[in-house]
Order: structure tokens, then sequence, then C-alpha cells
């Protein structure tokens, strides 16, 4: 099968910046996973520069990701990182996806409960609907995450059920049974809209 993983591209808002993902940004994300660790714990996380490098490379390899590092504007720090995922083309002749999935979402803990998620998500559903043309945008967590549940429905994503043992647990062992969100085309003019009010807040 063709490489068909979509152009990579800078998302840039007015609180942060999604760079596609490079070597250069893991010492970055290093520092942001060290500052607090304790809201990852349902979260795959990379310890140190060297994971941090690692993980980079797993992006690059992937694929169906398009994976970025997430800076906040006011200093140019990295502060996290996010992806597009599961990136699916209906079509054999699909020139860009009809459905895909935004996850893989880590912050530090300075850009936790800040414009930094709000406007990162408002930037990232822009670019699948309005560019790409997707249809479906899907996001996910652990069940037992209910922060990361909630954070996801005050995104305006629909509650669509819960997927027993559905993938691995990130940090293991084990299964986990997976909270599944959804925002479909028809519903983006209304999610877009309170996304841009949270901002101008």
């Amino acid at each position: 099968m063709a490489d068909r993983r979509p152009e990579a591209v800078t998302l840039t808002g007015s609180f942060v910046r999604l760079e596609p993902i490079e070597d250069r940004h893991a010492v970055g994300l290093a520092a942001a996973a060290a500052e607090n660790r304790e809201s990852y714990g349902f979260t795959g996380v990379p310890d140190g520069v060297d994971e941090a490098l690692r993980y980079v490379a797993t992006a690059h390899e992937t694929l169906d990701w398009v994976a970025f590092a997430t800076l906040r504007l006011s200093d140019g720090q990295v502060v996290g990182t996010t992806r597009f995922l599961t990136i699916q083309y209906w079509a054999a002749d699909s020139r860009l996806p009809e459905s895909c999935e935004i996850g893989g979402t880590w912050l530090a803990a300075s850009a936790q409960r800040s414009m930094v998620n709000t406007e990162a998500k408002l930037l990232m559903l822009t670019h699948a609907f309005e560019t790409w043309g997707c249809v479906r945008v899907q996001l996910k967590t652990d069940a037992r995450n209910e922060r990361s549940r909630a954070a996801i429905e005050r995104i305006g994503a629909r509650f669509e059920g819960v997927l027993r043992s559905f993938q691995p647990a990130q940090p293991g062992p084990g299964p986990r049974d997976t909270a599944m969100f959804s925002i479909v085309s028809e519903e983006w003019s209304a999610v877009k809209a309170g996304l841009q009010a949270r901002l101008a807040v």
C-alpha cells in the first residue's frame, strides 16, 4: 500500500502552535513531562530524552498518525504533544481522509486546564472538518479516566459508549475498557462556536 499519510502542517492560533513532531522537540517533551507526572496515570508519557526520541521515532513510523509537538506561544516552550490517528480513507481514490481520531494528547502540568488544549482541539478539528473534509472525528480515553472524559465532553463530543477490553492500557499491564466519543460533520458548526466562545472568555 502506498503511503497515504496526509501532509504534515503547522497549525497556529493565539495561544498555541502545533508543529510536526521532530527530534528537535525531544528535549522539550522530556522537560514538559518531568514537571509533575501525577496526572499521567492513564497515559503513556516519555520519561527522559531517550524515551522522547523513541516517542518521536514511533510517530514517524506509524502510517496512520500525524503527530504534533504542542508549543505554548506565550513563552515558546514545548508543553506536550497531540496527534491525528486512525486516519481512514473510505475509497481507493480518496485524496483526503474521511475519518480520523484526535488523541495521544498529554500536556505539561503548567499547561493543563489552560487555553492551550482548548485551542489545540479547535485547530485540529477545524483542519479535520474544513481542510480534509472529514465526516467524523473520534476521541477516546480509558473508561476509568474521569478527568479526560470530562475534558472531551467539554469540547462538545458526544459519548457513544464503552468498548470492553478494547486495547492495551497505557501504561499497562492488561487491557482497558475504552470510552468512545465523536463529533460528526453535522455537529461541527455548533462545536466550533462553543470552542471559540470558550477561547474568547
